[in-house]
């Protein structure tokens, strides 16, 4: 069978700093009309950073969102400055947000975030040997982190009591269970 639907009409209802929103009128396989609202968000990274004496690296954060403090790792959006490479994005997310840089990147999967209203598309990376950057690049204007780093246990529990909530770092984690699983 044939999923696809059939773009009848298209407005663009939103241009944010952030986001930007389309409304679309759709036929689908079977004749019907619907309506898709698509929110568009520029490609991101999500760093699974794990330190030499194996914790991984938090950030607590406000989301305004969900009204409320989160813990995840660390992550931003692919921009100007990155010339469309998730890889430089992740190092200097990292930089940015946790003043270290990774010996060894590697990355470990591609996703859509949220597939049902959303096409922003996530790259999720290992980074380990990690050392204190020279040259620390100037944080975002709009951001206020503190850093805290946990054990896998710690991590582990934290999602089994609803402290830490955000899929990607819930994803990150599972990933470091496997990891460590395997040897």
């Amino acid at each position: 069978m044939d999923f696809t639907e059939k773009p009848i009409s298209s407005k663009e209802v939103f241009d944010g700093h952030l986001i930007n929103v389309e409304v679309q009128q759709v036929k689908t396989p079977e004749g019907n009309i619907a309506q898709r609202e698509i929110v568009h968000h520029a490609p991101a990274v999500a760093i699974l950073a794990i330190t030499n004496d194996n914790k991984m690296l938090l950030e607590k954060q406000w989301r305004t969102p969900v009204a409320k403090t989160t813990l995840e790792i660390p992550a931003g959006k692919v921009d100007s400055r990155d010339q469309a490479s998730a890889d430089h994005a992740a190092r200097r997310e990292l930089n940015e947000e946790t003043r270290l840089q990774a010996g060894k990147l590697e990355k470990l999967s591609s996703f859509y975030t949220s597939v049902g209203c959303m096409d922003e598309y996530m790259t999720l990376y290992l980074a380990t040997d990690l050392s204190p950057v020279a040259n620390a690049l100037p944080k975002d204007q709009d951001e206020e982190l503190v850093v805290k780093k946990v054990s896998l246990n710690e991590a582990q529990a934290m999602i089994a009591s609803g402290e830490i909530e955000d899929a990607k770092t819930i994803m990150a984690i599972y990933y470091w269970q496997g990891m460590r699983a395997n040897g």
